[in-house]
């Protein structure tokens, strides 16, 4: 895809507005500037304001859904924790108006593992927001505990926001300030 795309809507859906987190509905035949498709997400200029439209519907501007690498594994309840696999998935999830995942944008500070009695996995989430009064917070919040409940060895998933210390560009791995252009 290039860039930015022009599309159709072809169903009414629901959108967020980035950053106030506001949601509101998109009706079918408006046009739609398609910013940013990183993650399954995709980020829409519609008439000057930026929204978010999460990945399950990607339909609604005729792309198809994504695979997540939890699609891509055959992960069985009670399975043990691949780490490395939970890292990736948390790979796919973008802020909606910076074009590089959280991991790399150094927003997730802690990732803890639990085994519960039925012996699938509780995982706890400390991660933080480039500002603290993003409205797009609980948005990327509901985002990551919906991909890590996605695995079949994961029955909770939750995260918390913290702001000590607070997010600076220094957070961010190397290759993230490559493609933000801040070497």
């Amino acid at each position: 895809m290039k860039m930015s795309d022009v599309a159709i809507i072809r169903r009414e859906v629901e959108v967020t507005t980035v950053p106030y987190g506001e949601k509101m509905n998109l009706l079918p035949g408006q046009e739609v500037l398609v910013t940013q498709a990183m993650g399954g997400s995709f980020s829409l200029n519609v008439m000057g304001n930026l929204v978010y439209l999460d990945g399950k519907d990607a339909d609604a501007i005729g792309r198809e859904a994504v695979q997540l690498p939890s699609d891509k594994v055959d992960v069985k309840k009670g399975d043990d924790i691949d780490e490395a696999l939970v890292w990736s998935q948390l790979r796919t999830i973008y802020d909606p108006e910076i074009p590089v995942n959280i991991v790399d944008l150094g927003l997730i500070y802690d990732l803890g593992f639990n085994r519960l009695e039925n012996n699938n996995y509780h995982v706890g989430v400390q991660m933080t927001l480039t500002a603290p009064g993003c409205g797009m917070g609980p948005v990327l919040v509901q985002e990551v505990e919906d991909k890590l409940k996605l695995f079949a060895n994961i029955d909770q998933a939750d995260v918390v926001l913290v702001f000590d210390p607070p997010w600076n560009s220094e957070m961010m791995t190397e290759e993230a300030k490559l493609e933000l252009g801040l070497f």
